[in-house]
């Protein structure tokens, strides 16, 4: 139980990024038109990003590179040099959109300017940045602590808004109803499949624990699935807790036009 403790970490920090304000829109999006209807792609989705994000992990333990190090090495330059271009651009639209989301959130709890919002929000962020000087480990218990924060909030209000129990059943069969949940849909995958997460958890885990042979690696891995099922697993309970909290508040009031934040 200890060693699964000591390995725990690397996937706690890639699954902050499965509930960014991307997921906050479009799961409140759709359970405010749709209700419980596309819970089944928030299951989905999860399940996916589990898949993908301990193949990123993976790829780090056991090549010892992480992706765009591979990338490197095995395409021609100007492949991994398109590759370099098109994370750095998705690391700026996302860094955006995180950044945007915290100062927001920071403006609709404390009442501050949006402006001194950003402000608050630079420094919390290169505060928490700091902690990874001292060593990973603080670093990944601040991110964990955020995400247990995160997830204990959405836990409590859906038990206390007590969503209806044949809704959810109903919204793990997977079916559509038009275009527009078939775009709501892909967005949901959109929002929690994220690009820089990837990239981020092979680098998390290349040189976390120094392998010696095929044995050693084998039991890392073992570790490292569990992490990324414990942390992806609790990103995937509050993305279906925010679907199904907005489904039973909104949509079931008739409520369905909830397109902002400040609305929800």
């Amino acid at each position: 139980m200890r060693a699964t403790l000591a390995m725990l970490g690397p996937a706690f920090v890639a699954s902050i990024a499965y509930v960014d304000p991307g997921n906050f829109a479009t799961n409140f999006q759709g359970g405010a038109k749709f209700g419980f209807m596309l819970l089944w792609v928030v299951v989905l989705a999860n399940v996916m990003a589990m898949l993908v994000q301990y193949l990123s992990a993976k790829l780090g333990i056991v090549t010892g590179r992480n992706l765009p190090e591979s990338f490197r090495a095995h395409y021609p330059r100007w492949m991994s040099r398109g590759m370099w271009v098109q994370a750095e651009l998705i690391s700026m639209s996302t860094d955006v959109a995180e950044f945007l989301g915290a100062a927001l959130a920071l403006n609709l709890l404390f009442h501050v300017p949006l402006i001194i919002a950003g402000v608050m929000t630079g420094f919390i962020a290169f505060g928490i940045l700091e902690l990874r000087v001292h060593g990973y480990r603080r670093f990944e218990i601040a991110i964990s602590a955020l995400l247990g924060l995160i997830f204990l909030g959405f836990i409590y209000e859906t038990f206390k808004i007590g969503p209806s129990a044949s809704g959810v059943a109903g919204g793990l069969v997977p079916h559509l109803g038009g275009t527009e949940s078939l775009y709501l849909a892909v967005g949901i995958i959109g929002a929690t499949v994220m690009p820089h997460a990837i990239y981020l958890h092979s680098a998390l885990t290349q040189d976390r624990v120094p392998v010696r042979d095929d044995r050693e690696r084998t039991r890392v891995l073992r570790f490292e699935r569990v992490d990324v099922i414990v942390a992806l697993g609790v990103a995937g309970l509050i993305n279906m807790s925010m679907l199904a909290v907005a489904a039973q508040l909104f949509h079931a009031s008739g409520h369905t036009g909830i397109d902002t934040i400040q609305g929800a």
